[in-house]
């Protein structure tokens, strides 16, 4: 009887933490961000609401910690060297598969002695929602121009400087949590044209549920930084506006390629590794045109997590938010929903893009297209016990929903480098 009462005990406790589990447990007062209040109420009971995340899903702002600190002054080369060993047992995990596969993968539990396997690491994706970390690299890389040598005034502007949507917005399936502080109501519906968010839950909507018309407004805004300089932090609705309507589009579309592509060439990280070329929703097609298409290789997306493990995306202070800003996912899918990882923090980011043709009578569905069916996966994963690693999976198979394959491989993946 006294086991079983400590059982509950000890349940009814790991249920009231994981309901924070979604960031970081004190992310309100840092990021401003609303649904992060709801969670923090939930916790102290205000809220009698049950919401779980696996064990790995509640680390604390301050334990998250940049994992190559040390070894900021490496070249990102020396990182790419595969480990004769290593490789040998990460190639046995696709015997049998073709080349829809790629992936790097770079075990950093002995930041002394790392070990790196690859396969198609050059191999060209549509990157699908992977790319919004781009824009996401693009924001800090603005807002490091406007604001040099103070990084609070920084986070003060993601704080402070709200913005509405507009035609930007549209359109997309994906919902976003609208928390009302007042009521202490939550809503959950598809962005529109008259919503108003600060600059960090755009970024939040953008990285934890995904939106496509968030990372578009994201985006535009980047933009708009890059246009208007240090007046960005007091620039109006209408003056934004203004400018769009009478700057020439290939002007605004230049403008809008390079504050997402340039950043990305500054960490070396090539042309053909990885670019955006078109904005996420169409509702942006009004102002700002496609340029140079988009790509990602599993190649280019370990350069940038090494980099930003270094804190040499920007600079140390903006990776290590970069870097906050992936751990704050709505809930773990796809790769980051292994069960090896239960108890392992997860940095994470997932995309895809299907595309069907229905006249040939093949098989083709939701994320299982018959022409293309891109399905990637980034993610950075530290165990309690200090196994950790970072892996970039990008897959291709047609016909297929491979959100399973990349679970089952996350698995394969973590038993192989926790031997």
């Amino acid at each position: 009887m006294k086991k079983a009462f400590i059982i509950a005990i000890t349940f009814i406790l790991c249920s009231a933490f994981t309901t924070l589990t979604y960031y970081p447990i004190d992310g309100y007062d840092h990021t401003g961000i609303k649904r992060l209040k709801r969670l923090e109420l939930i916790k102290s009971g205000e809220l009698k609401e049950n919401l779980t995340l696996p064990a790995g899903a509640f680390k604390s702002y301050a334990d998250i910690k940049l994992n190559l600190l040390s070894k900021k002054n490496d070249s990102v080369q020396c990182y790419l060297k595969e480990n004769d060993e290593f490789q040998k047992e990460i190639n046995g995990l696709f015997r049998g598969l073709d080349k829809s596969y790629s992936l790097a993968v770079l075990d950093i539990s002995d930041i002394n002695h790392v070990r790196y396997a690859q396969r198609n690491e050059k191999a060209g994706y549509q990157p699908g929602s992977v790319g919004k970390i781009a824009v996401l690299i693009g924001l800090f890389d603005q807002l490091s121009k406007i604001y040099p040598d103070d990084f609070e005034k920084r986070l003060e502007l993601l704080r402070n400087k709200s913005v509405k949507a507009g035609v930007w917005g549209l359109t997309d399936e994906h919902t976003i949590p609208i928390y009302n502080l007042e009521t202490k109501k939550l809503l959950k519906r598809q962005v529109i044209p008259s919503d108003v968010f600060t600059l960090f839950e755009w970024a939040d909507h953008m990285l934890s549920v995904s939106n496509n018309g968030a990372a578009s407004i994201v985006w535009r805004e980047v933009l708009l930084m890059q246009a208007f300089g240090d007046k960005y932090p007091n620039l109006t609705e209408d003056e934004a506006l203004t400018y769009f309507k009478t700057t020439p589009k290939k002007e605004i579309t230049d403008i809008g390629n390079d504050v997402v592509n340039l950043p990305l060439r500054e960490i070396g990280i090539t042309h053909d590794e990885w670019r955006l070329g078109s904005f996420f929703t169409r509702g942006s097609n009004t102002y700002v045109g496609s340029k140079g298409g988009s790509i990602g290789s599993t190649l280019g997306l370990m350069k940038f997590l090494i980099q930003m493990e270094q804190g040499n995306v920007i600079d140390e202070q903006s990776s290590l938010e970069m870097k906050r800003l992936m751990y704050m996912t709505d809930r773990r899918i796809r790769y980051a929903q292994s069960p090896s990882l239960k108890e392992a923090a997860v940095y994470f980011k997932s995309g895809s893009l299907y595309k069907c043709d229905r006249s040939n009578g093949q098989a083709c569905g939701k994320y299982m297209g018959n022409v293309q069916n891109f399905m990637n996966s980034v993610a950075i994963v530290e165990h309690p016990d200090n196994c950790n690693y970072m892996v970039v999976l990008m897959t291709n198979v047609l016909r297929k929903n491979s959100a399973t394959d990349h679970m089952m491989l996350a698995s394969s993946i973590d038993k192989i480098i926790k031997k």
